[in-house]
């Protein structure tokens, strides 16, 4: 009897071994699926600035204040015209323009300014549909004294309303010396604000 209990024994001790080698495999671990790698995120592009590259022209409405010698000062409405065009580098942008304010500036009697042509440089920074610049150059008031020269600089700002239309300001400092051989000197502070049609 204890031999068959001992042979039984066996048996399924044998039995439990052979059944070892399919038990380990069931342990092992099923192959994961590949995971897809991850698509990249996008990135916006954020755009640097507008495009100020191209020709202008437009219309300037605005005040002078012009201090002359001795008691010729005096201030009034101006109205103008420009045409310019810009080439923008990016950030940076260069430009050149030609200008006329007419007025009629009573100057304590001593004179009149009928007007005043420019011819500029313009300097900026493209902000986008902003640009900020610099401008200077020469000038030429005309009065009832007669004509003469002088130069300016000054300030200005555009603002792109769309890609035809820009609206803006500037602000200029003239100076001009023995006016038509008179001795009489002026000073002037022009403040317009401009609209233009681009092309």
């Amino acid at each position: 009897m204890k031999s068959q209990i001992l042979a039984a024994s066996l048996a399924a001790s044998l039995a439990g071994l052979s059944t070892l080698p399919a038990f380990a495999g069931a342990l092992d671990a099923p192959a994961a699926d590949p995971i897809p790698p991850a698509a990249p995120a996008s990135v916006a592009v954020v755009p640097q600035g507008g495009d100020w590259t191209g020709g202008y022209a437009g219309v300037q409405l605005g005040y002078g204040d012009v201090d002359g010698s001795g008691a010729a000062d005096g201030d009034d409405v101006l109205y103008g015209v420009h045409l310019g065009y810009d080439y923008d580098f990016g950030t940076f942008v260069l430009g050149g323009e030609l200008d006329y304010d007419g007025a009629d500036i009573d100057l304590n009697g001593a004179a009149t300014v009928d007007g005043v042509a420019r011819l500029k440089l313009r300097a900026g920074y493209d902000f986008g549909r902003t640009l900020g610049y610099v401008t200077a150059g020469v000038a030429e008031v005309d009065t009832s004294l007669g004509s003469e020269g002088g130069e300016f600089y000054g300030i200005g700002v555009a603002y792109q309303i769309n890609e035809r239309y820009t609206v803006g300001a500037e602000l200029l400092e003239h100076n001009f010396n023995d006016i038509s051989g008179t001795g009489v000197d002026a000073d002037a502070t022009t403040l317009t604000v401009r609209g233009s049609i681009r092309f």
